[in-house]
């Protein structure tokens, strides 16, 4: 692994650069705060490709300390092959069911597998390396 790469800045869309349909600048995060919020949740959404088509996967996930994503599969899985060294989102969110409030956090960037070792039963580890952290809060007019 590139440790250059592994430290390289979290980024933010700049302040500028809304188009329509983007979240207003009141309920956007920084990227800190975005990343606090993913280390809360428990379970994300993985989004990469398979044969061209887009794949969604729900994971459980934890964050290293550069704000990396950390996922756990199987040796070979489906995942671990279309992951390796792709640039990949990762998603999570919470959301009040009652009144639709909460916040959701999309982060982007090349995933890399790091394969276990040989012991039985030894999973791979996905490491998102983060390049793209948008986060924003949903309020209750949020469609």
């Amino acid at each position: 692994m590139n440790a250059d790469r592994e430290a390289s800045p979290v980024h933010l869309e700049p302040p500028g650069a809304r188009r329509p349909g983007d979240a207003a600048p009141e309920s956007r995060l920084d990227a800190a705060r975005s990343l606090e919020l993913l280390r809360r949740a428990g379970v994300g959404r993985v989004v990469y490709t398979v044969g061209a088509l887009p794949a969604v996967l729900p994971v459980r996930f934890r964050l290293d300390p550069l704000g990396g994503v950390l996922l756990s599969t199987a040796p070979g899985s489906e995942l671990a092959r279309a992951v390796d060294g792709a640039v990949i989102a990762f998603e999570a969110d919470e959301v009040d069911g009652a009144d639709g409030t909460g916040w959701c956090v999309t982060l982007l960037g090349r995933a890399e597998v790091r394969r276990p070792s040989p012991a039985p039963g030894a999973r791979a580890e996905i490491r998102i390396a983060p390049e793209l952290v948008v986060g924003r809060r949903l309020a209750p007019d949020t469609v």
